[in-house]
């Protein structure tokens, strides 16, 4: 069964209607009616020692589920159904142009410290992601904003730059957390926020414990568990383990290698949704030999989708393309030339390139996604029939994301992709923001990207984002190899709604909000 983003009700006041967003959660049977009480136990990839709570460098699973997802709030959030709805937010509205966009506010909001939410609130905890010397991953959507103005202590005024149709959805943003004005780094170094849960203990990289705060404004409609434990397990195996013998009741990212021992369990369960996480290679297009587009195309042409796809994700998952917008994006391309493995067509670019062959490095490590070592060996075998020399680096998990990504010459990578085309070329693709991985300058793309996200006709956005799915696929320097379902995996003691949210792992990253206990 398909759902729709419904994107009604995002602009108001006069602003174009824009057009449905099609997502696939989950559809399940009906399940029994929530009610509080019981404790959640998880065990869960995509932790680090440097983990904090500063949502400006939330970066993997781990830290993404418990920020947005359990402890703090956004401004707004899409539901497990896919629709776009307030979370901090009640409601909004826009000018016309989509460039003024006018927030009001919760009154019923406490942070966990006591302090009453409002407007303040809001207008300093943007701001953070554009103070001098942060490194923060939602810059570019933050920057985006020319004026902000606080009319009430409960409502805000946004004035953009250029107008954005998808605005309201940028505010959900897992970075773009809201922190007490006055006391950030306090809320940072405490993890205090206006979520469902309230930290009682967190150690980074081993454990996190919270538990439910009482007289919560979305009480009767999410946060059933009355505490949340979540333990740091980066390794598959020891993860798959802990599922099985009952100390955790929920894992993410199921080891496919020992899936079907999982699905004879009776007690366990797997739930699996299609979306738009993708498994990448991306290369510094601004470090040779990366900066030559026959390099970029050689290397496009020497790597086996289809092998990737049977044997890292065991058909959990379709083949990429080298673009970013997945099959759960409105505007997919679907009928975009699909690139072959063809090492024919690999070596005649090689000597385009002036090269009869090719020696280069590639790290990897499976904290880039599972199978990530794999998979890179699996290129390295495939590329070797081209002319070109893989040399896998293994590199170590802890420290992944800030040791390896964006600062090694090419490397393993995940992508979560995005709710609409313009927030996940912007996060990633825009020049200059802070998670460019690939630094691929073309001036059309660049122009495109702006052009479409103040377009408000949908049949031109249409052509705006296919054309730059084509130009990313035929010279850009990621190789996305492979889209991939999230499968993750959980204890029969669980259950949740008819619908799994598809924009993350473990329903949306909200599975500590929107399950109980069966």
């Amino acid at each position: 069964m398909r759902y729709q983003m419904n994107r009604r009700g995002v602009l108001k006041a006069g602003a174009a209607t824009m057009a449905a967003t099609a997502l696939t959660p989950l559809a399940t049977a009906a399940r029994s009616e929530p009610s509080r009480g019981g404790d959640l136990r998880m065990g869960i990839a995509g932790a680090n020692t440097s983990d904090s709570w500063d949502g400006r460098t939330h970066s993997d699973s781990f830290m993404i589920m418990h920020g947005h997802g359990c402890v703090f709030d956004c401004l707004t959030e899409v539901t497990a159904s896919g629709e776009l709805i307030g979370e901090l937010a009640e409601n909004w509205e826009a000018s016309p142009d989509a460039k003024v966009w006018t927030f009001n506010l919760r009154k019923d909001v406490t942070f966990h410290n006591g302090k009453p939410f409002g407007a303040d609130d809001v207008l300093e905890s943007l701001m953070m992601h554009t103070a001098e010397g942060a490194k923060s991953a939602a810059k570019p959507i933050v920057s985006a904003i020319q004026g902000m103005e606080k009319l009430t202590d409960h409502q805000i005024q946004l004035t953009l730059a250029a107008g954005n149709a998808d605005f309201p959805y940028l505010m959900s943003d897992y970075h773009i957390l809201m922190y007490p004005a006055g006391m950030v780094e306090e809320a940072i170094a405490n993890g205090i926020g206006t979520g469902l849960y309230k930290v009682e203990n967190f150690d980074p990289g081993v454990r996190l414990v919270c538990s439910r705060v009482d007289g919560h404004y979305k009480d009767g409609r999410a946060g059933w568990f009355d505490s949340v434990e979540s333990i740091a397990i980066n390794d598959a195996s020891a993860r798959m383990n802990a599922l099985m013998t009952g100390e955790v009741d929920a894992v993410n990212r199921v080891d496919f290698k020992i899936e079907t021992l999982l699905r004879a369990n009776p007690n366990i369960e797997i739930f699996e949704v299609t979306g738009n996480q993708h498994f990448t290679f991306p290369m510094l297009t601004n470090v040779d030999p990366f900066t030559d587009v026959h390099v970029r195309k050689a290397l496009k042409y020497a790597v086996n989708r289809q092998e990737m796809v049977d044997k890292i994700l065991l058909g959990h998952g379709k083949i990429g393309n080298d673009h970013p917008i997945g099959p759960a994006n409105q505007y997919y391309h679907s009928e975009l030339e699909q690139l072959e493995y063809d090492p024919d067509k690999a070596r005649f670019h090689l000597k385009e390139a002036g090269m009869d062959s090719l020696a280069i490095d590639l790290s990897a490590s499976d904290a880039a996604f599972p199978g990530a070592v794999d998979a890179a060996q699996l290129y390295q075998a495939s590329a070797e029939a081209a002319g070109i020399s893989i040399n896998v680096v293994q590199e170590a998990a802890d420290g992944y994301w800030s040791n390896v990504w964006l600062k090694k010459p090419w490397c393993a990578c995940y992508w979560s992709g995005r709710a609409t085309e313009d927030w996940m070329f912007s996060t990633a693709y825009e020049l200059g923001v802070p998670w460019n991985d690939n630094h691929w300058d073309n001036q059309r793309f660049q122009d495109l990207l702006f052009e479409g996200r103040a377009e408000l006709d949908s049949d031109r956005r249409r052509e705006i984002y296919h054309e730059m799915q084509a130009l990313m696929s035929a010279e850009g320097g990621t190789i996305i190899p492979m889209y991939a379902n999230y499968v993750d995996a959980n204890s029969t003691k669980l259950t949740h709604g008819p619908d799994l949210g598809n924009l993350w792992q473990m329903d949306g990253s909200r599975i500590a909000e929107r399950w109980w206990m069966a």
